[in-house]
């Protein structure tokens, strides 16, 4: 059987981490591989990871074709269907994979309204169009439940609206490193939407500060953002102008706090990195490197 594995479907779902695996291998290996592999065609859709292990240690595996794909899109909507329903796939994984399914359903329906309406005129300047008949639709998979609401994002990804919210903050303002960090369980969703909202740079220079720093960065913006006035109305005019100045000294000094701790364990890391460097260069070539 000729399987052709598509690298840009092995990708398109976060991969398992080594642990996962090593875990998944070690199941295969004493029980065999219970669950088929989803093709369309010969194009591997679901189950590369079982399917590599199987390869690996040469181990018979069973296949099953899915005849309802009419494109690639249909693709991706059952792939991440079937991700949405899978226990192992984290909060922050699964509110990803929403948001993304809704963009499909969303670009799909723009194009099926262009189309529609290109038919629609197309029609009425055809000659005959008063008597001519609309061709039957072609048969297609079962539109899928539009995701027009946080509401309806966070009930299909077992969430809740303020969790889609802050990982649509993620997804827009978080650095790579922060995102990975979020991602391997470093950082929850939360203190990671907090940190998010730094510059690029304190991002990274948090991350790369540790877990302990990363969660006193989302503290102090956490603070910070408390400290903030609220919104003015016509009747807090006064109370402003009482507070502003106290006010907007205070929170500018926290910022400038925060600021400078960041600079200041930057500078620790690469001065720790030259040390490092400095004491590997130092060792006898036929030292092993630590």
């Amino acid at each position: 059987m000729n399987i052709v594995v598509n690298e840009e479907l092995k990708a398109y779902i976060e991969p398992l981490t080594p642990d996962e695996h090593d875990a998944l291998e070690r199941s295969i290996l004493a029980e065999g591989c219970r669950d088929a592999l989803v093709l369309w065609g010969d194009v591997l859709v679901d189950g590369h990871n079982r399917y590599g292990i199987c390869q690996k240690h040469g181990l018979p595996f069973q296949t099953v074709q899915n005849p309802r794909f009419q494109s690639l899109e249909d693709v991706h909507l059952w792939m991440i269907d079937q991700h949405l329903g899978r226990r192992s796939v984290s909060d922050f994984q699964r509110g990803v994979l929403a948001l993304r399914k809704r963009e499909i359903i969303a670009e799909r329906k723009a194009r099926a309204a262009l189309a529609h309406g290109e038919s629609a005129e197309a029609q009425a300047t055809a000659p005959g169009a008063e008597t001519a008949a609309a061709p039957e639709a072609l048969a297609t998979l079962p539109a899928p439940e539009p995701l027009n609401s946080r509401e309806a994002i966070a009930k299909a990804a077992r969430l809740s609206s303020s969790q889609v919210v802050m990982i649509e903050k993620i997804q827009k303002q978080a650095a790579p490193e922060l995102v990975a960090a979020v991602k391997s369980g470093t950082i929850s969703i939360n203190a990671a939407a907090a940190v998010a909202t730094l510059p690029a740079e304190e991002q990274v220079a948090a991350v790369a500060a540790g877990k302990d720093e990363l969660k006193q960065a989302a503290k102090r913006v956490r603070e910070l953002n408390k400290r903030k006035p609220r919104e003015e109305t016509p009747g807090d005019e006064k109370a402003s102008e009482d507070t502003a100045t106290a006010g907007g000294s205070e929170s500018a000094d926290e910022l400038h706090r925060l600021r400078a701790r960041v600079a200041e364990l930057t500078a620790e890391n690469s001065e720790l990195r030259k040390q490092v460097a400095q004491l590997q260069a130092a060792l006898p070539g036929d030292s092993a490197p630590f």
